[in-house]
């Protein structure tokens, strides 16, 4: 099965980095957040990708068009650029770069890679959440339910601490907000049939708006209900959080040696 990420938004929330590089290219650990999503799904043998470009797309490209020099140790013999790698990069990754516009909404971007895909469902995410959702299970979830999407549902962590006030105003109770106190959300990470596609009018459609709803409507929408770990990496302090999580050796999406 095929990966779409999009990828070709402003990160305008996130604009202290954003202004210099597309968001899923902010790093983490010293790899794009994009390369974490990538190196997470190819866990559970999923290696075709295709990457909605839009904002600063040049970055995204060069990267990958030099993936394996720098990922790698080698020598070059400068008289004619005669290169010699010693150490090969270990992802066999196939990856699809698409220029899908500077302002074209999520549900454009889709649209816009359709001749990309292969017949059968595909699995889509943002570029710039990690989690530690069961994939193959996601896709099992799908397969049997029949519908035309399946949507990770998550309850993120409060921002903020919740009091509990009596009628005459005394806080009788003052704690950290929990992931309890929260409904679910689109978590992104889902399982997609073609056929969503259809609901997708041009590039000016976000997805999840009218598309989703009216998907939603014909009873064609299933939750997936996740509730370990996942994060969106929406502005610094997500970063700083992801960063930390990381240097301890803590990040619950890091399932690989």
């Amino acid at each position: 099965m095929q990966v779409v990420i999009l990828a070709g938004g402003y990160g305008t929330r996130i604009s202290e980095e954003s202004k210099f590089r597309p968001k899923p290219m902010i790093e983490i650990g010293g790899k794009p957040i994009l390369w974490h999503i990538m190196k997470y799904y190819s866990m559970f043998g999923l290696k075709e990708f295709i990457i909605c470009c839009g904002y600063r797309q040049e970055i995204i490209k060069e990267y990958f068009l030099n993936y394996r020099v720098y990922n790698s140790d080698f020598s070059i013999r400068l008289v004619d650029n005669h290169l010699t790698v010693h150490r090969e990069p270990r992802e066999d990754w196939n990856v699809t770069l698409i220029d899908s516009g500077l302002d074209t909404m999520t549900g454009g971007r889709i649209k816009r890679i359709r001749k990309y895909l292969d017949d059968g469902p595909f699995l889509m995410t943002y570029g710039d959440g990690v989690c530690d959702v069961d994939i193959t299970a996601t896709i099992a979830f799908h397969k049997e339910h029949k519908r035309l999407a399946t949507i990770t549902t998550v309850k993120p962590e409060g921002r903020f601490g919740v009091l509990d006030i009596n009628a005459d105003g005394q806080i009788q109770e003052f704690r950290e907000k929990s992931s309890q106190d929260m409904g679910w959300i689109n978590g992104g990470y889902m399982v997609l049939e073609r056929e969503v596609i259809d609901y997708i009018e041009g590039d000016d459609t976000v997805f999840e708006a009218e598309p989703m709803e009216r998907i939603a409507q014909d009873g064609q929408m299933m939750a997936y209900k996740h509730k370990g770990f996942w994060r969106c990496m929406d502005t610094q302090r997500d970063k700083k959080i992801l960063e930390k999580l990381w240097e301890k050796g803590d990040a619950p999406w890091k399932i690989w040696d």
